[in-house]
């Protein structure tokens, strides 16, 4: 089964720009949790997100090529690989005129029950949400 590609539009403004009048290096990083985290409120029900948390182990971001103010950006992302209690999950952040890749990065992130704040094993009904 393939993974769900999950696709949030961004229009760089004016916030996202550094000093070197590109989009800043972290707010790549922001736009990746956001279209995680839009993801996962579109496949999950309010009673599974009250059941668990994810807690981020690890993040790595390759940076392509820069983006600049009012172009139109496509973030991409999917879950690649469950095991146990942890998920990675990919992204991709591409100009839409030319497709140009600008970002392709990872997320590693853990399953934690919210009552405890303990990992937990991921359920299938989760593991499942996103094929």
């Amino acid at each position: 089964m393939e993974a769900e590609i999950f696709n949030l539009e961004i229009t760089v403004s004016e916030k996202h720009i550094d000093a070197q009048n590109h989009v800043n290096n972290l707010v790549y990083l922001e736009w990746c949790l956001a279209a995680a985290e839009a993801h996962w409120e579109k496949n999950t029900s309010e009673a599974i997100r009250k059941q668990y948390i994810w807690y981020v182990l690890n993040h790595n971001i390759s940076y392509k090529a820069a983006a600049f103010l009012g172009e139109k950006l496509e973030v991409q992302t999917w879950v690649s690989n469950t095991s146990g209690v942890k998920s990675e999950r990919s992204y991709s952040i591409r100009r839409k005129t030319d497709n140009q890749l600008l970002i392709e990065a990872k997320t590693l992130w853990c399953l934690i029950d919210a009552e405890s704040v303990k990992p937990v094993l991921i359920p299938e009904e989760i593991r499942t949400l996103f094929l």
